[in-house]
């Protein structure tokens, strides 16, 4: 075999959206290196660029669009693909191809094969995938779990894609498609190569977790010669069984709030896995939520809250809401205020209804002005940051674990990290003091022991010890 002199072809890669468009990123990522093409972060100097966007709101297509823009401007040869890649324009053709049609390509979300036909086509491989390894050029490689963008110590793990529910302010499954859950041993053993790897934690992520194995009718898989159900409870305590000897913790996102759910809260109570929960509520009164097509009972919502704090106690639930929804009244709004402080929602995200292209909910009556929507928004916030801050005083003079997301010099000048009550970029995180101790020394990717001492916004304050 003749050895590969010619310089490798480079392609600039640039991810937008989601998490769930990051582990699609990820995926077309180790393909690429898998074939032996250079990967980078800029558009300079590459033969070609891939933009993988987000089309969810109105404000997330305006940044893709104009990132493909400024792509095609610096570089000249670009192919895009994500959720903005299936989404029509006005004249009820391709969006981008509408916006910019100098693109080479144009592909939905979680399309590694179709990226990669473009790229073949304009960039012939430069090596044969069987007889070369994965090179570690872009990102943290982890063998069979493939490359991450990520830091090293944390990693999300896709679970499935796509969803069945048919709300009427979303248009992801136009773009995603119905539910498609990925081989529970698939599953299984992507984990176990992230925590090999070194991953202290783990972030399940879906469109929609709870319905986890829906589609295959929780279908019998194997997973170390053992037979396992495709469903999201024996999923969940097999990857905390699975974390426990690495030290590393298990974070479930988007669980949709069935009865199901009750029964991966005791292994919260036992610390299998995080006593936390990412649910999507959107909003408390049974009337909008009708008009929004949710699925689960919304009413049952604040007494099953309350039974899973009876089980854990310690539980923390973070949610996203929609302010201003078409329809929504005075009352129903406050219905969702009242809502919120009862159930004690921990953190949570509110959106002002936009009304984004496509979407059914477009066509309910009742669309309120911007500026009562905008307002609603504030009041929204106003209301979860007291109810977030009163908690976050509740934890001072606490000892905490906390993963350690940087810490400069050993820590010596402190650090920061987060505890299981804070995901990654979506949650507060704890500043971490310079330690006491000279002895004691804080790295990144590792877990230390810290003892509440202050709040400072959505943050903690907190002492090494």
């Amino acid at each position: 075999m003749t050895a590969v002199t010619s310089t490798a072809p480079k392609i600039g890669f640039v991810s937008l959206g989601c998490p769930k468009a990051l582990t699609d990123s990820e995926l077309i990522l180790t393909q690429l290196s898998a074939e032996g093409y250079q990967t980078s972060k800029t558009f300079e100097g590459a033969d070609l660029v891939i933009v993988n966007t987000c089309g969810f709101i109105d404000d997330a297509v305006k940044e893709s669009l104009d990132t493909i823009g400024e792509a095609l401007n610096v570089n000249g040869k670009v192919v895009v693909t994500g959720c903005l890649g299936a989404k029509a324009g006005t004249d009820g053709n391709n969006l981008v191809k509408q916006i910019h049609p100098s693109v080479l390509a144009v592909t939905g979300p979680h399309a590694t094969q179709e990226v990669m036909d473009v790229v073949h086509a304009h960039l012939p491989k430069p090596h044969d995938p069987f007889i070369d390894l994965v090179p570690n050029t872009f990102a943290n490689s982890f063998g069979e779990a493939g490359i991450k963008l990520t830091p090293r110590h944390y990693a999300y793990l896709k679970i499935s894609e796509g969803c069945n529910h048919r709300c009427t302010f979303c248009i992801i499954p136009s773009m995603r498609g119905d539910l498609v859950s990925r081989p529970v041993g698939d599953v299984l053993k992507e984990a176990k190569a992230l925590f090999e790897g070194g991953v202290k934690e783990l972030l399940v992520i879906s469109q929609d977790t709870s319905a986890y194995g829906v589609d295959t009718k929780y279908r019998t898989g194997f997973w170390d010669g053992k037979p396992l159900k495709t469903r999201m409870l024996e999923l969940v305590q097999t990857l905390g069984e699975m974390a426990a000897p690495y030290g590393a913790w298990v974070r479930l996102h988007y669980v949709y709030p069935y009865p199901s759910v009750d029964e991966v809260i005791p292994l919260m109570a036992t610390g299998l896995v995080l006593p936390y929960l990412d649910v999507p509520f959107q909003h408390s009164h049974p009337d909008v939520l009708k008009r929004m097509k949710r699925p689960a009972s919304g009413e049952r919502n604040l007494e099953r809250i309350q039974r899973w704090r009876e089980i854990c106690p310690e539980l923390v639930i973070r949610s996203t809401f929609i302010a201003g929804f078409p329809g929504e009244t005075e009352d129903e709004f406050q219905h969702l205020l009242d809502f919120v402080r009862e159930a004690q929602i921990d953190r949570a995200g509110c959106f002002a209804y936009s009304p984004v292209e496509g979407a059914v909910a477009n066509d309910i009556p009742g669309m309120l002005s911007a500026e009562v929507r905008e307002e609603r928004r504030a009041r929204f916030m106003a209301v979860v940051e007291e109810v977030s801050a009163e908690k976050l005083q509740r934890r001072i003079g606490a000892t905490m674990q906390v993963l350690v997301d940087s810490a400069p010099a050993l820590g010596r000048k402190g650090g920061v990290g987060r505890s299981y009550a804070d995901a990654p970029e979506i949650d507060g995180v704890v500043h971490l003091l310079p330690p006491e101790k000279i002895s004691k020394t804080l790295k990144a990717g590792e877990f230390t022991k810290a003892r509440i001492v202050g709040t400072q916004g959505h943050d903690l304050v907190a002492l090494p010890i």
